[in-house]
Formats: structure tokens, sequence, C-alpha cells
């Protein structure tokens, strides 16, 4: 089983993250946190990395579901997505699977709210 999906669109970068905030917007996720990670291995190891960017995005209802089932499930979240530039105006947009990552833990209630989300990342990853 992969742990994520994705999918590579012809696009600038900033345009790029742009379309898939937006699109996880529309399905009721909100970006909690954003990592500039080309940035971050610059400033702390003095290293060159492409352009790629991870945005915790979180959906407030699937959260409130999925702390209800499980209570140390806020481990796992908010749901990673990655925008990465493969080439120069080619960029892909990855997010975890959380069908992928919660088969870990032995709670079908889980499982259930893991399949629901699954479907909304696909679905705006698909957007693109």
């Amino acid at each position: 089983m992969s742990y994520y999906f994705s999918r590579t669109i012809d696009s600038n970068f900033s345009e790029a993250i742009r379309k898939i905030t937006a699109a996880l917007t529309e399905r009721g996720f909100g970006i909690l946190t954003t990592i500039d990670v080309q940035a971050t291995m610059k400033a702390k190891l003095g290293e060159d990395f492409r352009p790629y960017t991870i945005l915790g995005a979180c959906n407030p209802d699937f959260a409130w579901h999925a702390l209800q089932a499980e209570d140390k499930i806020g481990t796992m979240l908010p749901c990673n997505v990655i925008v990465t530039e493969v080439l120069p105006g080619k960029v892909e947009i990855a997010a975890v699977d959380p069908v992928a990552s919660m088969s870990a833990i032995d709670n079908p209630s889980l499982g259930e709210i893991a399949g629901t989300v699954r479907t909304a990342l696909q679905e705006a990853v698909a957007s693109l």
C-alpha cells in the first residue's frame, strides 16, 4: 500500500501552492502550518534544495471525529501535503494517504474517518 498519492502539474511553484490551497479550502481544509523546506535547509544546514513546501492541512470536522474515536490521533495530525518543483514549470503535489497511516491503529471507526479524509484529499489533488 502506498503511503501517499500525487499529481504533477504544469505550473510555477507559487501558483501550485495557491491552487492546492484553494482546492483544499473548497473541501473544508485550512492550512495550519507551512514549512518552507528549501529555506530551512539553507538556513540550518547551508544546503541548497529544490523548492519544497510542506502544508499542514486540517479539516476541523474530520479532526473532531478522529479525536473522538482515538484521542492520541493528534500525533498524526494535520494531514501533510507537499508541493515540490520537479523540473522548471513542473510541480508535484503529494498528499499523505490517511488510510495507510491509520492502518497501524486497531480502531474500525477511525478507519472509516480516514477513508473519508482520503477521498477529500484525493479529490483536491485530482482537481488540479
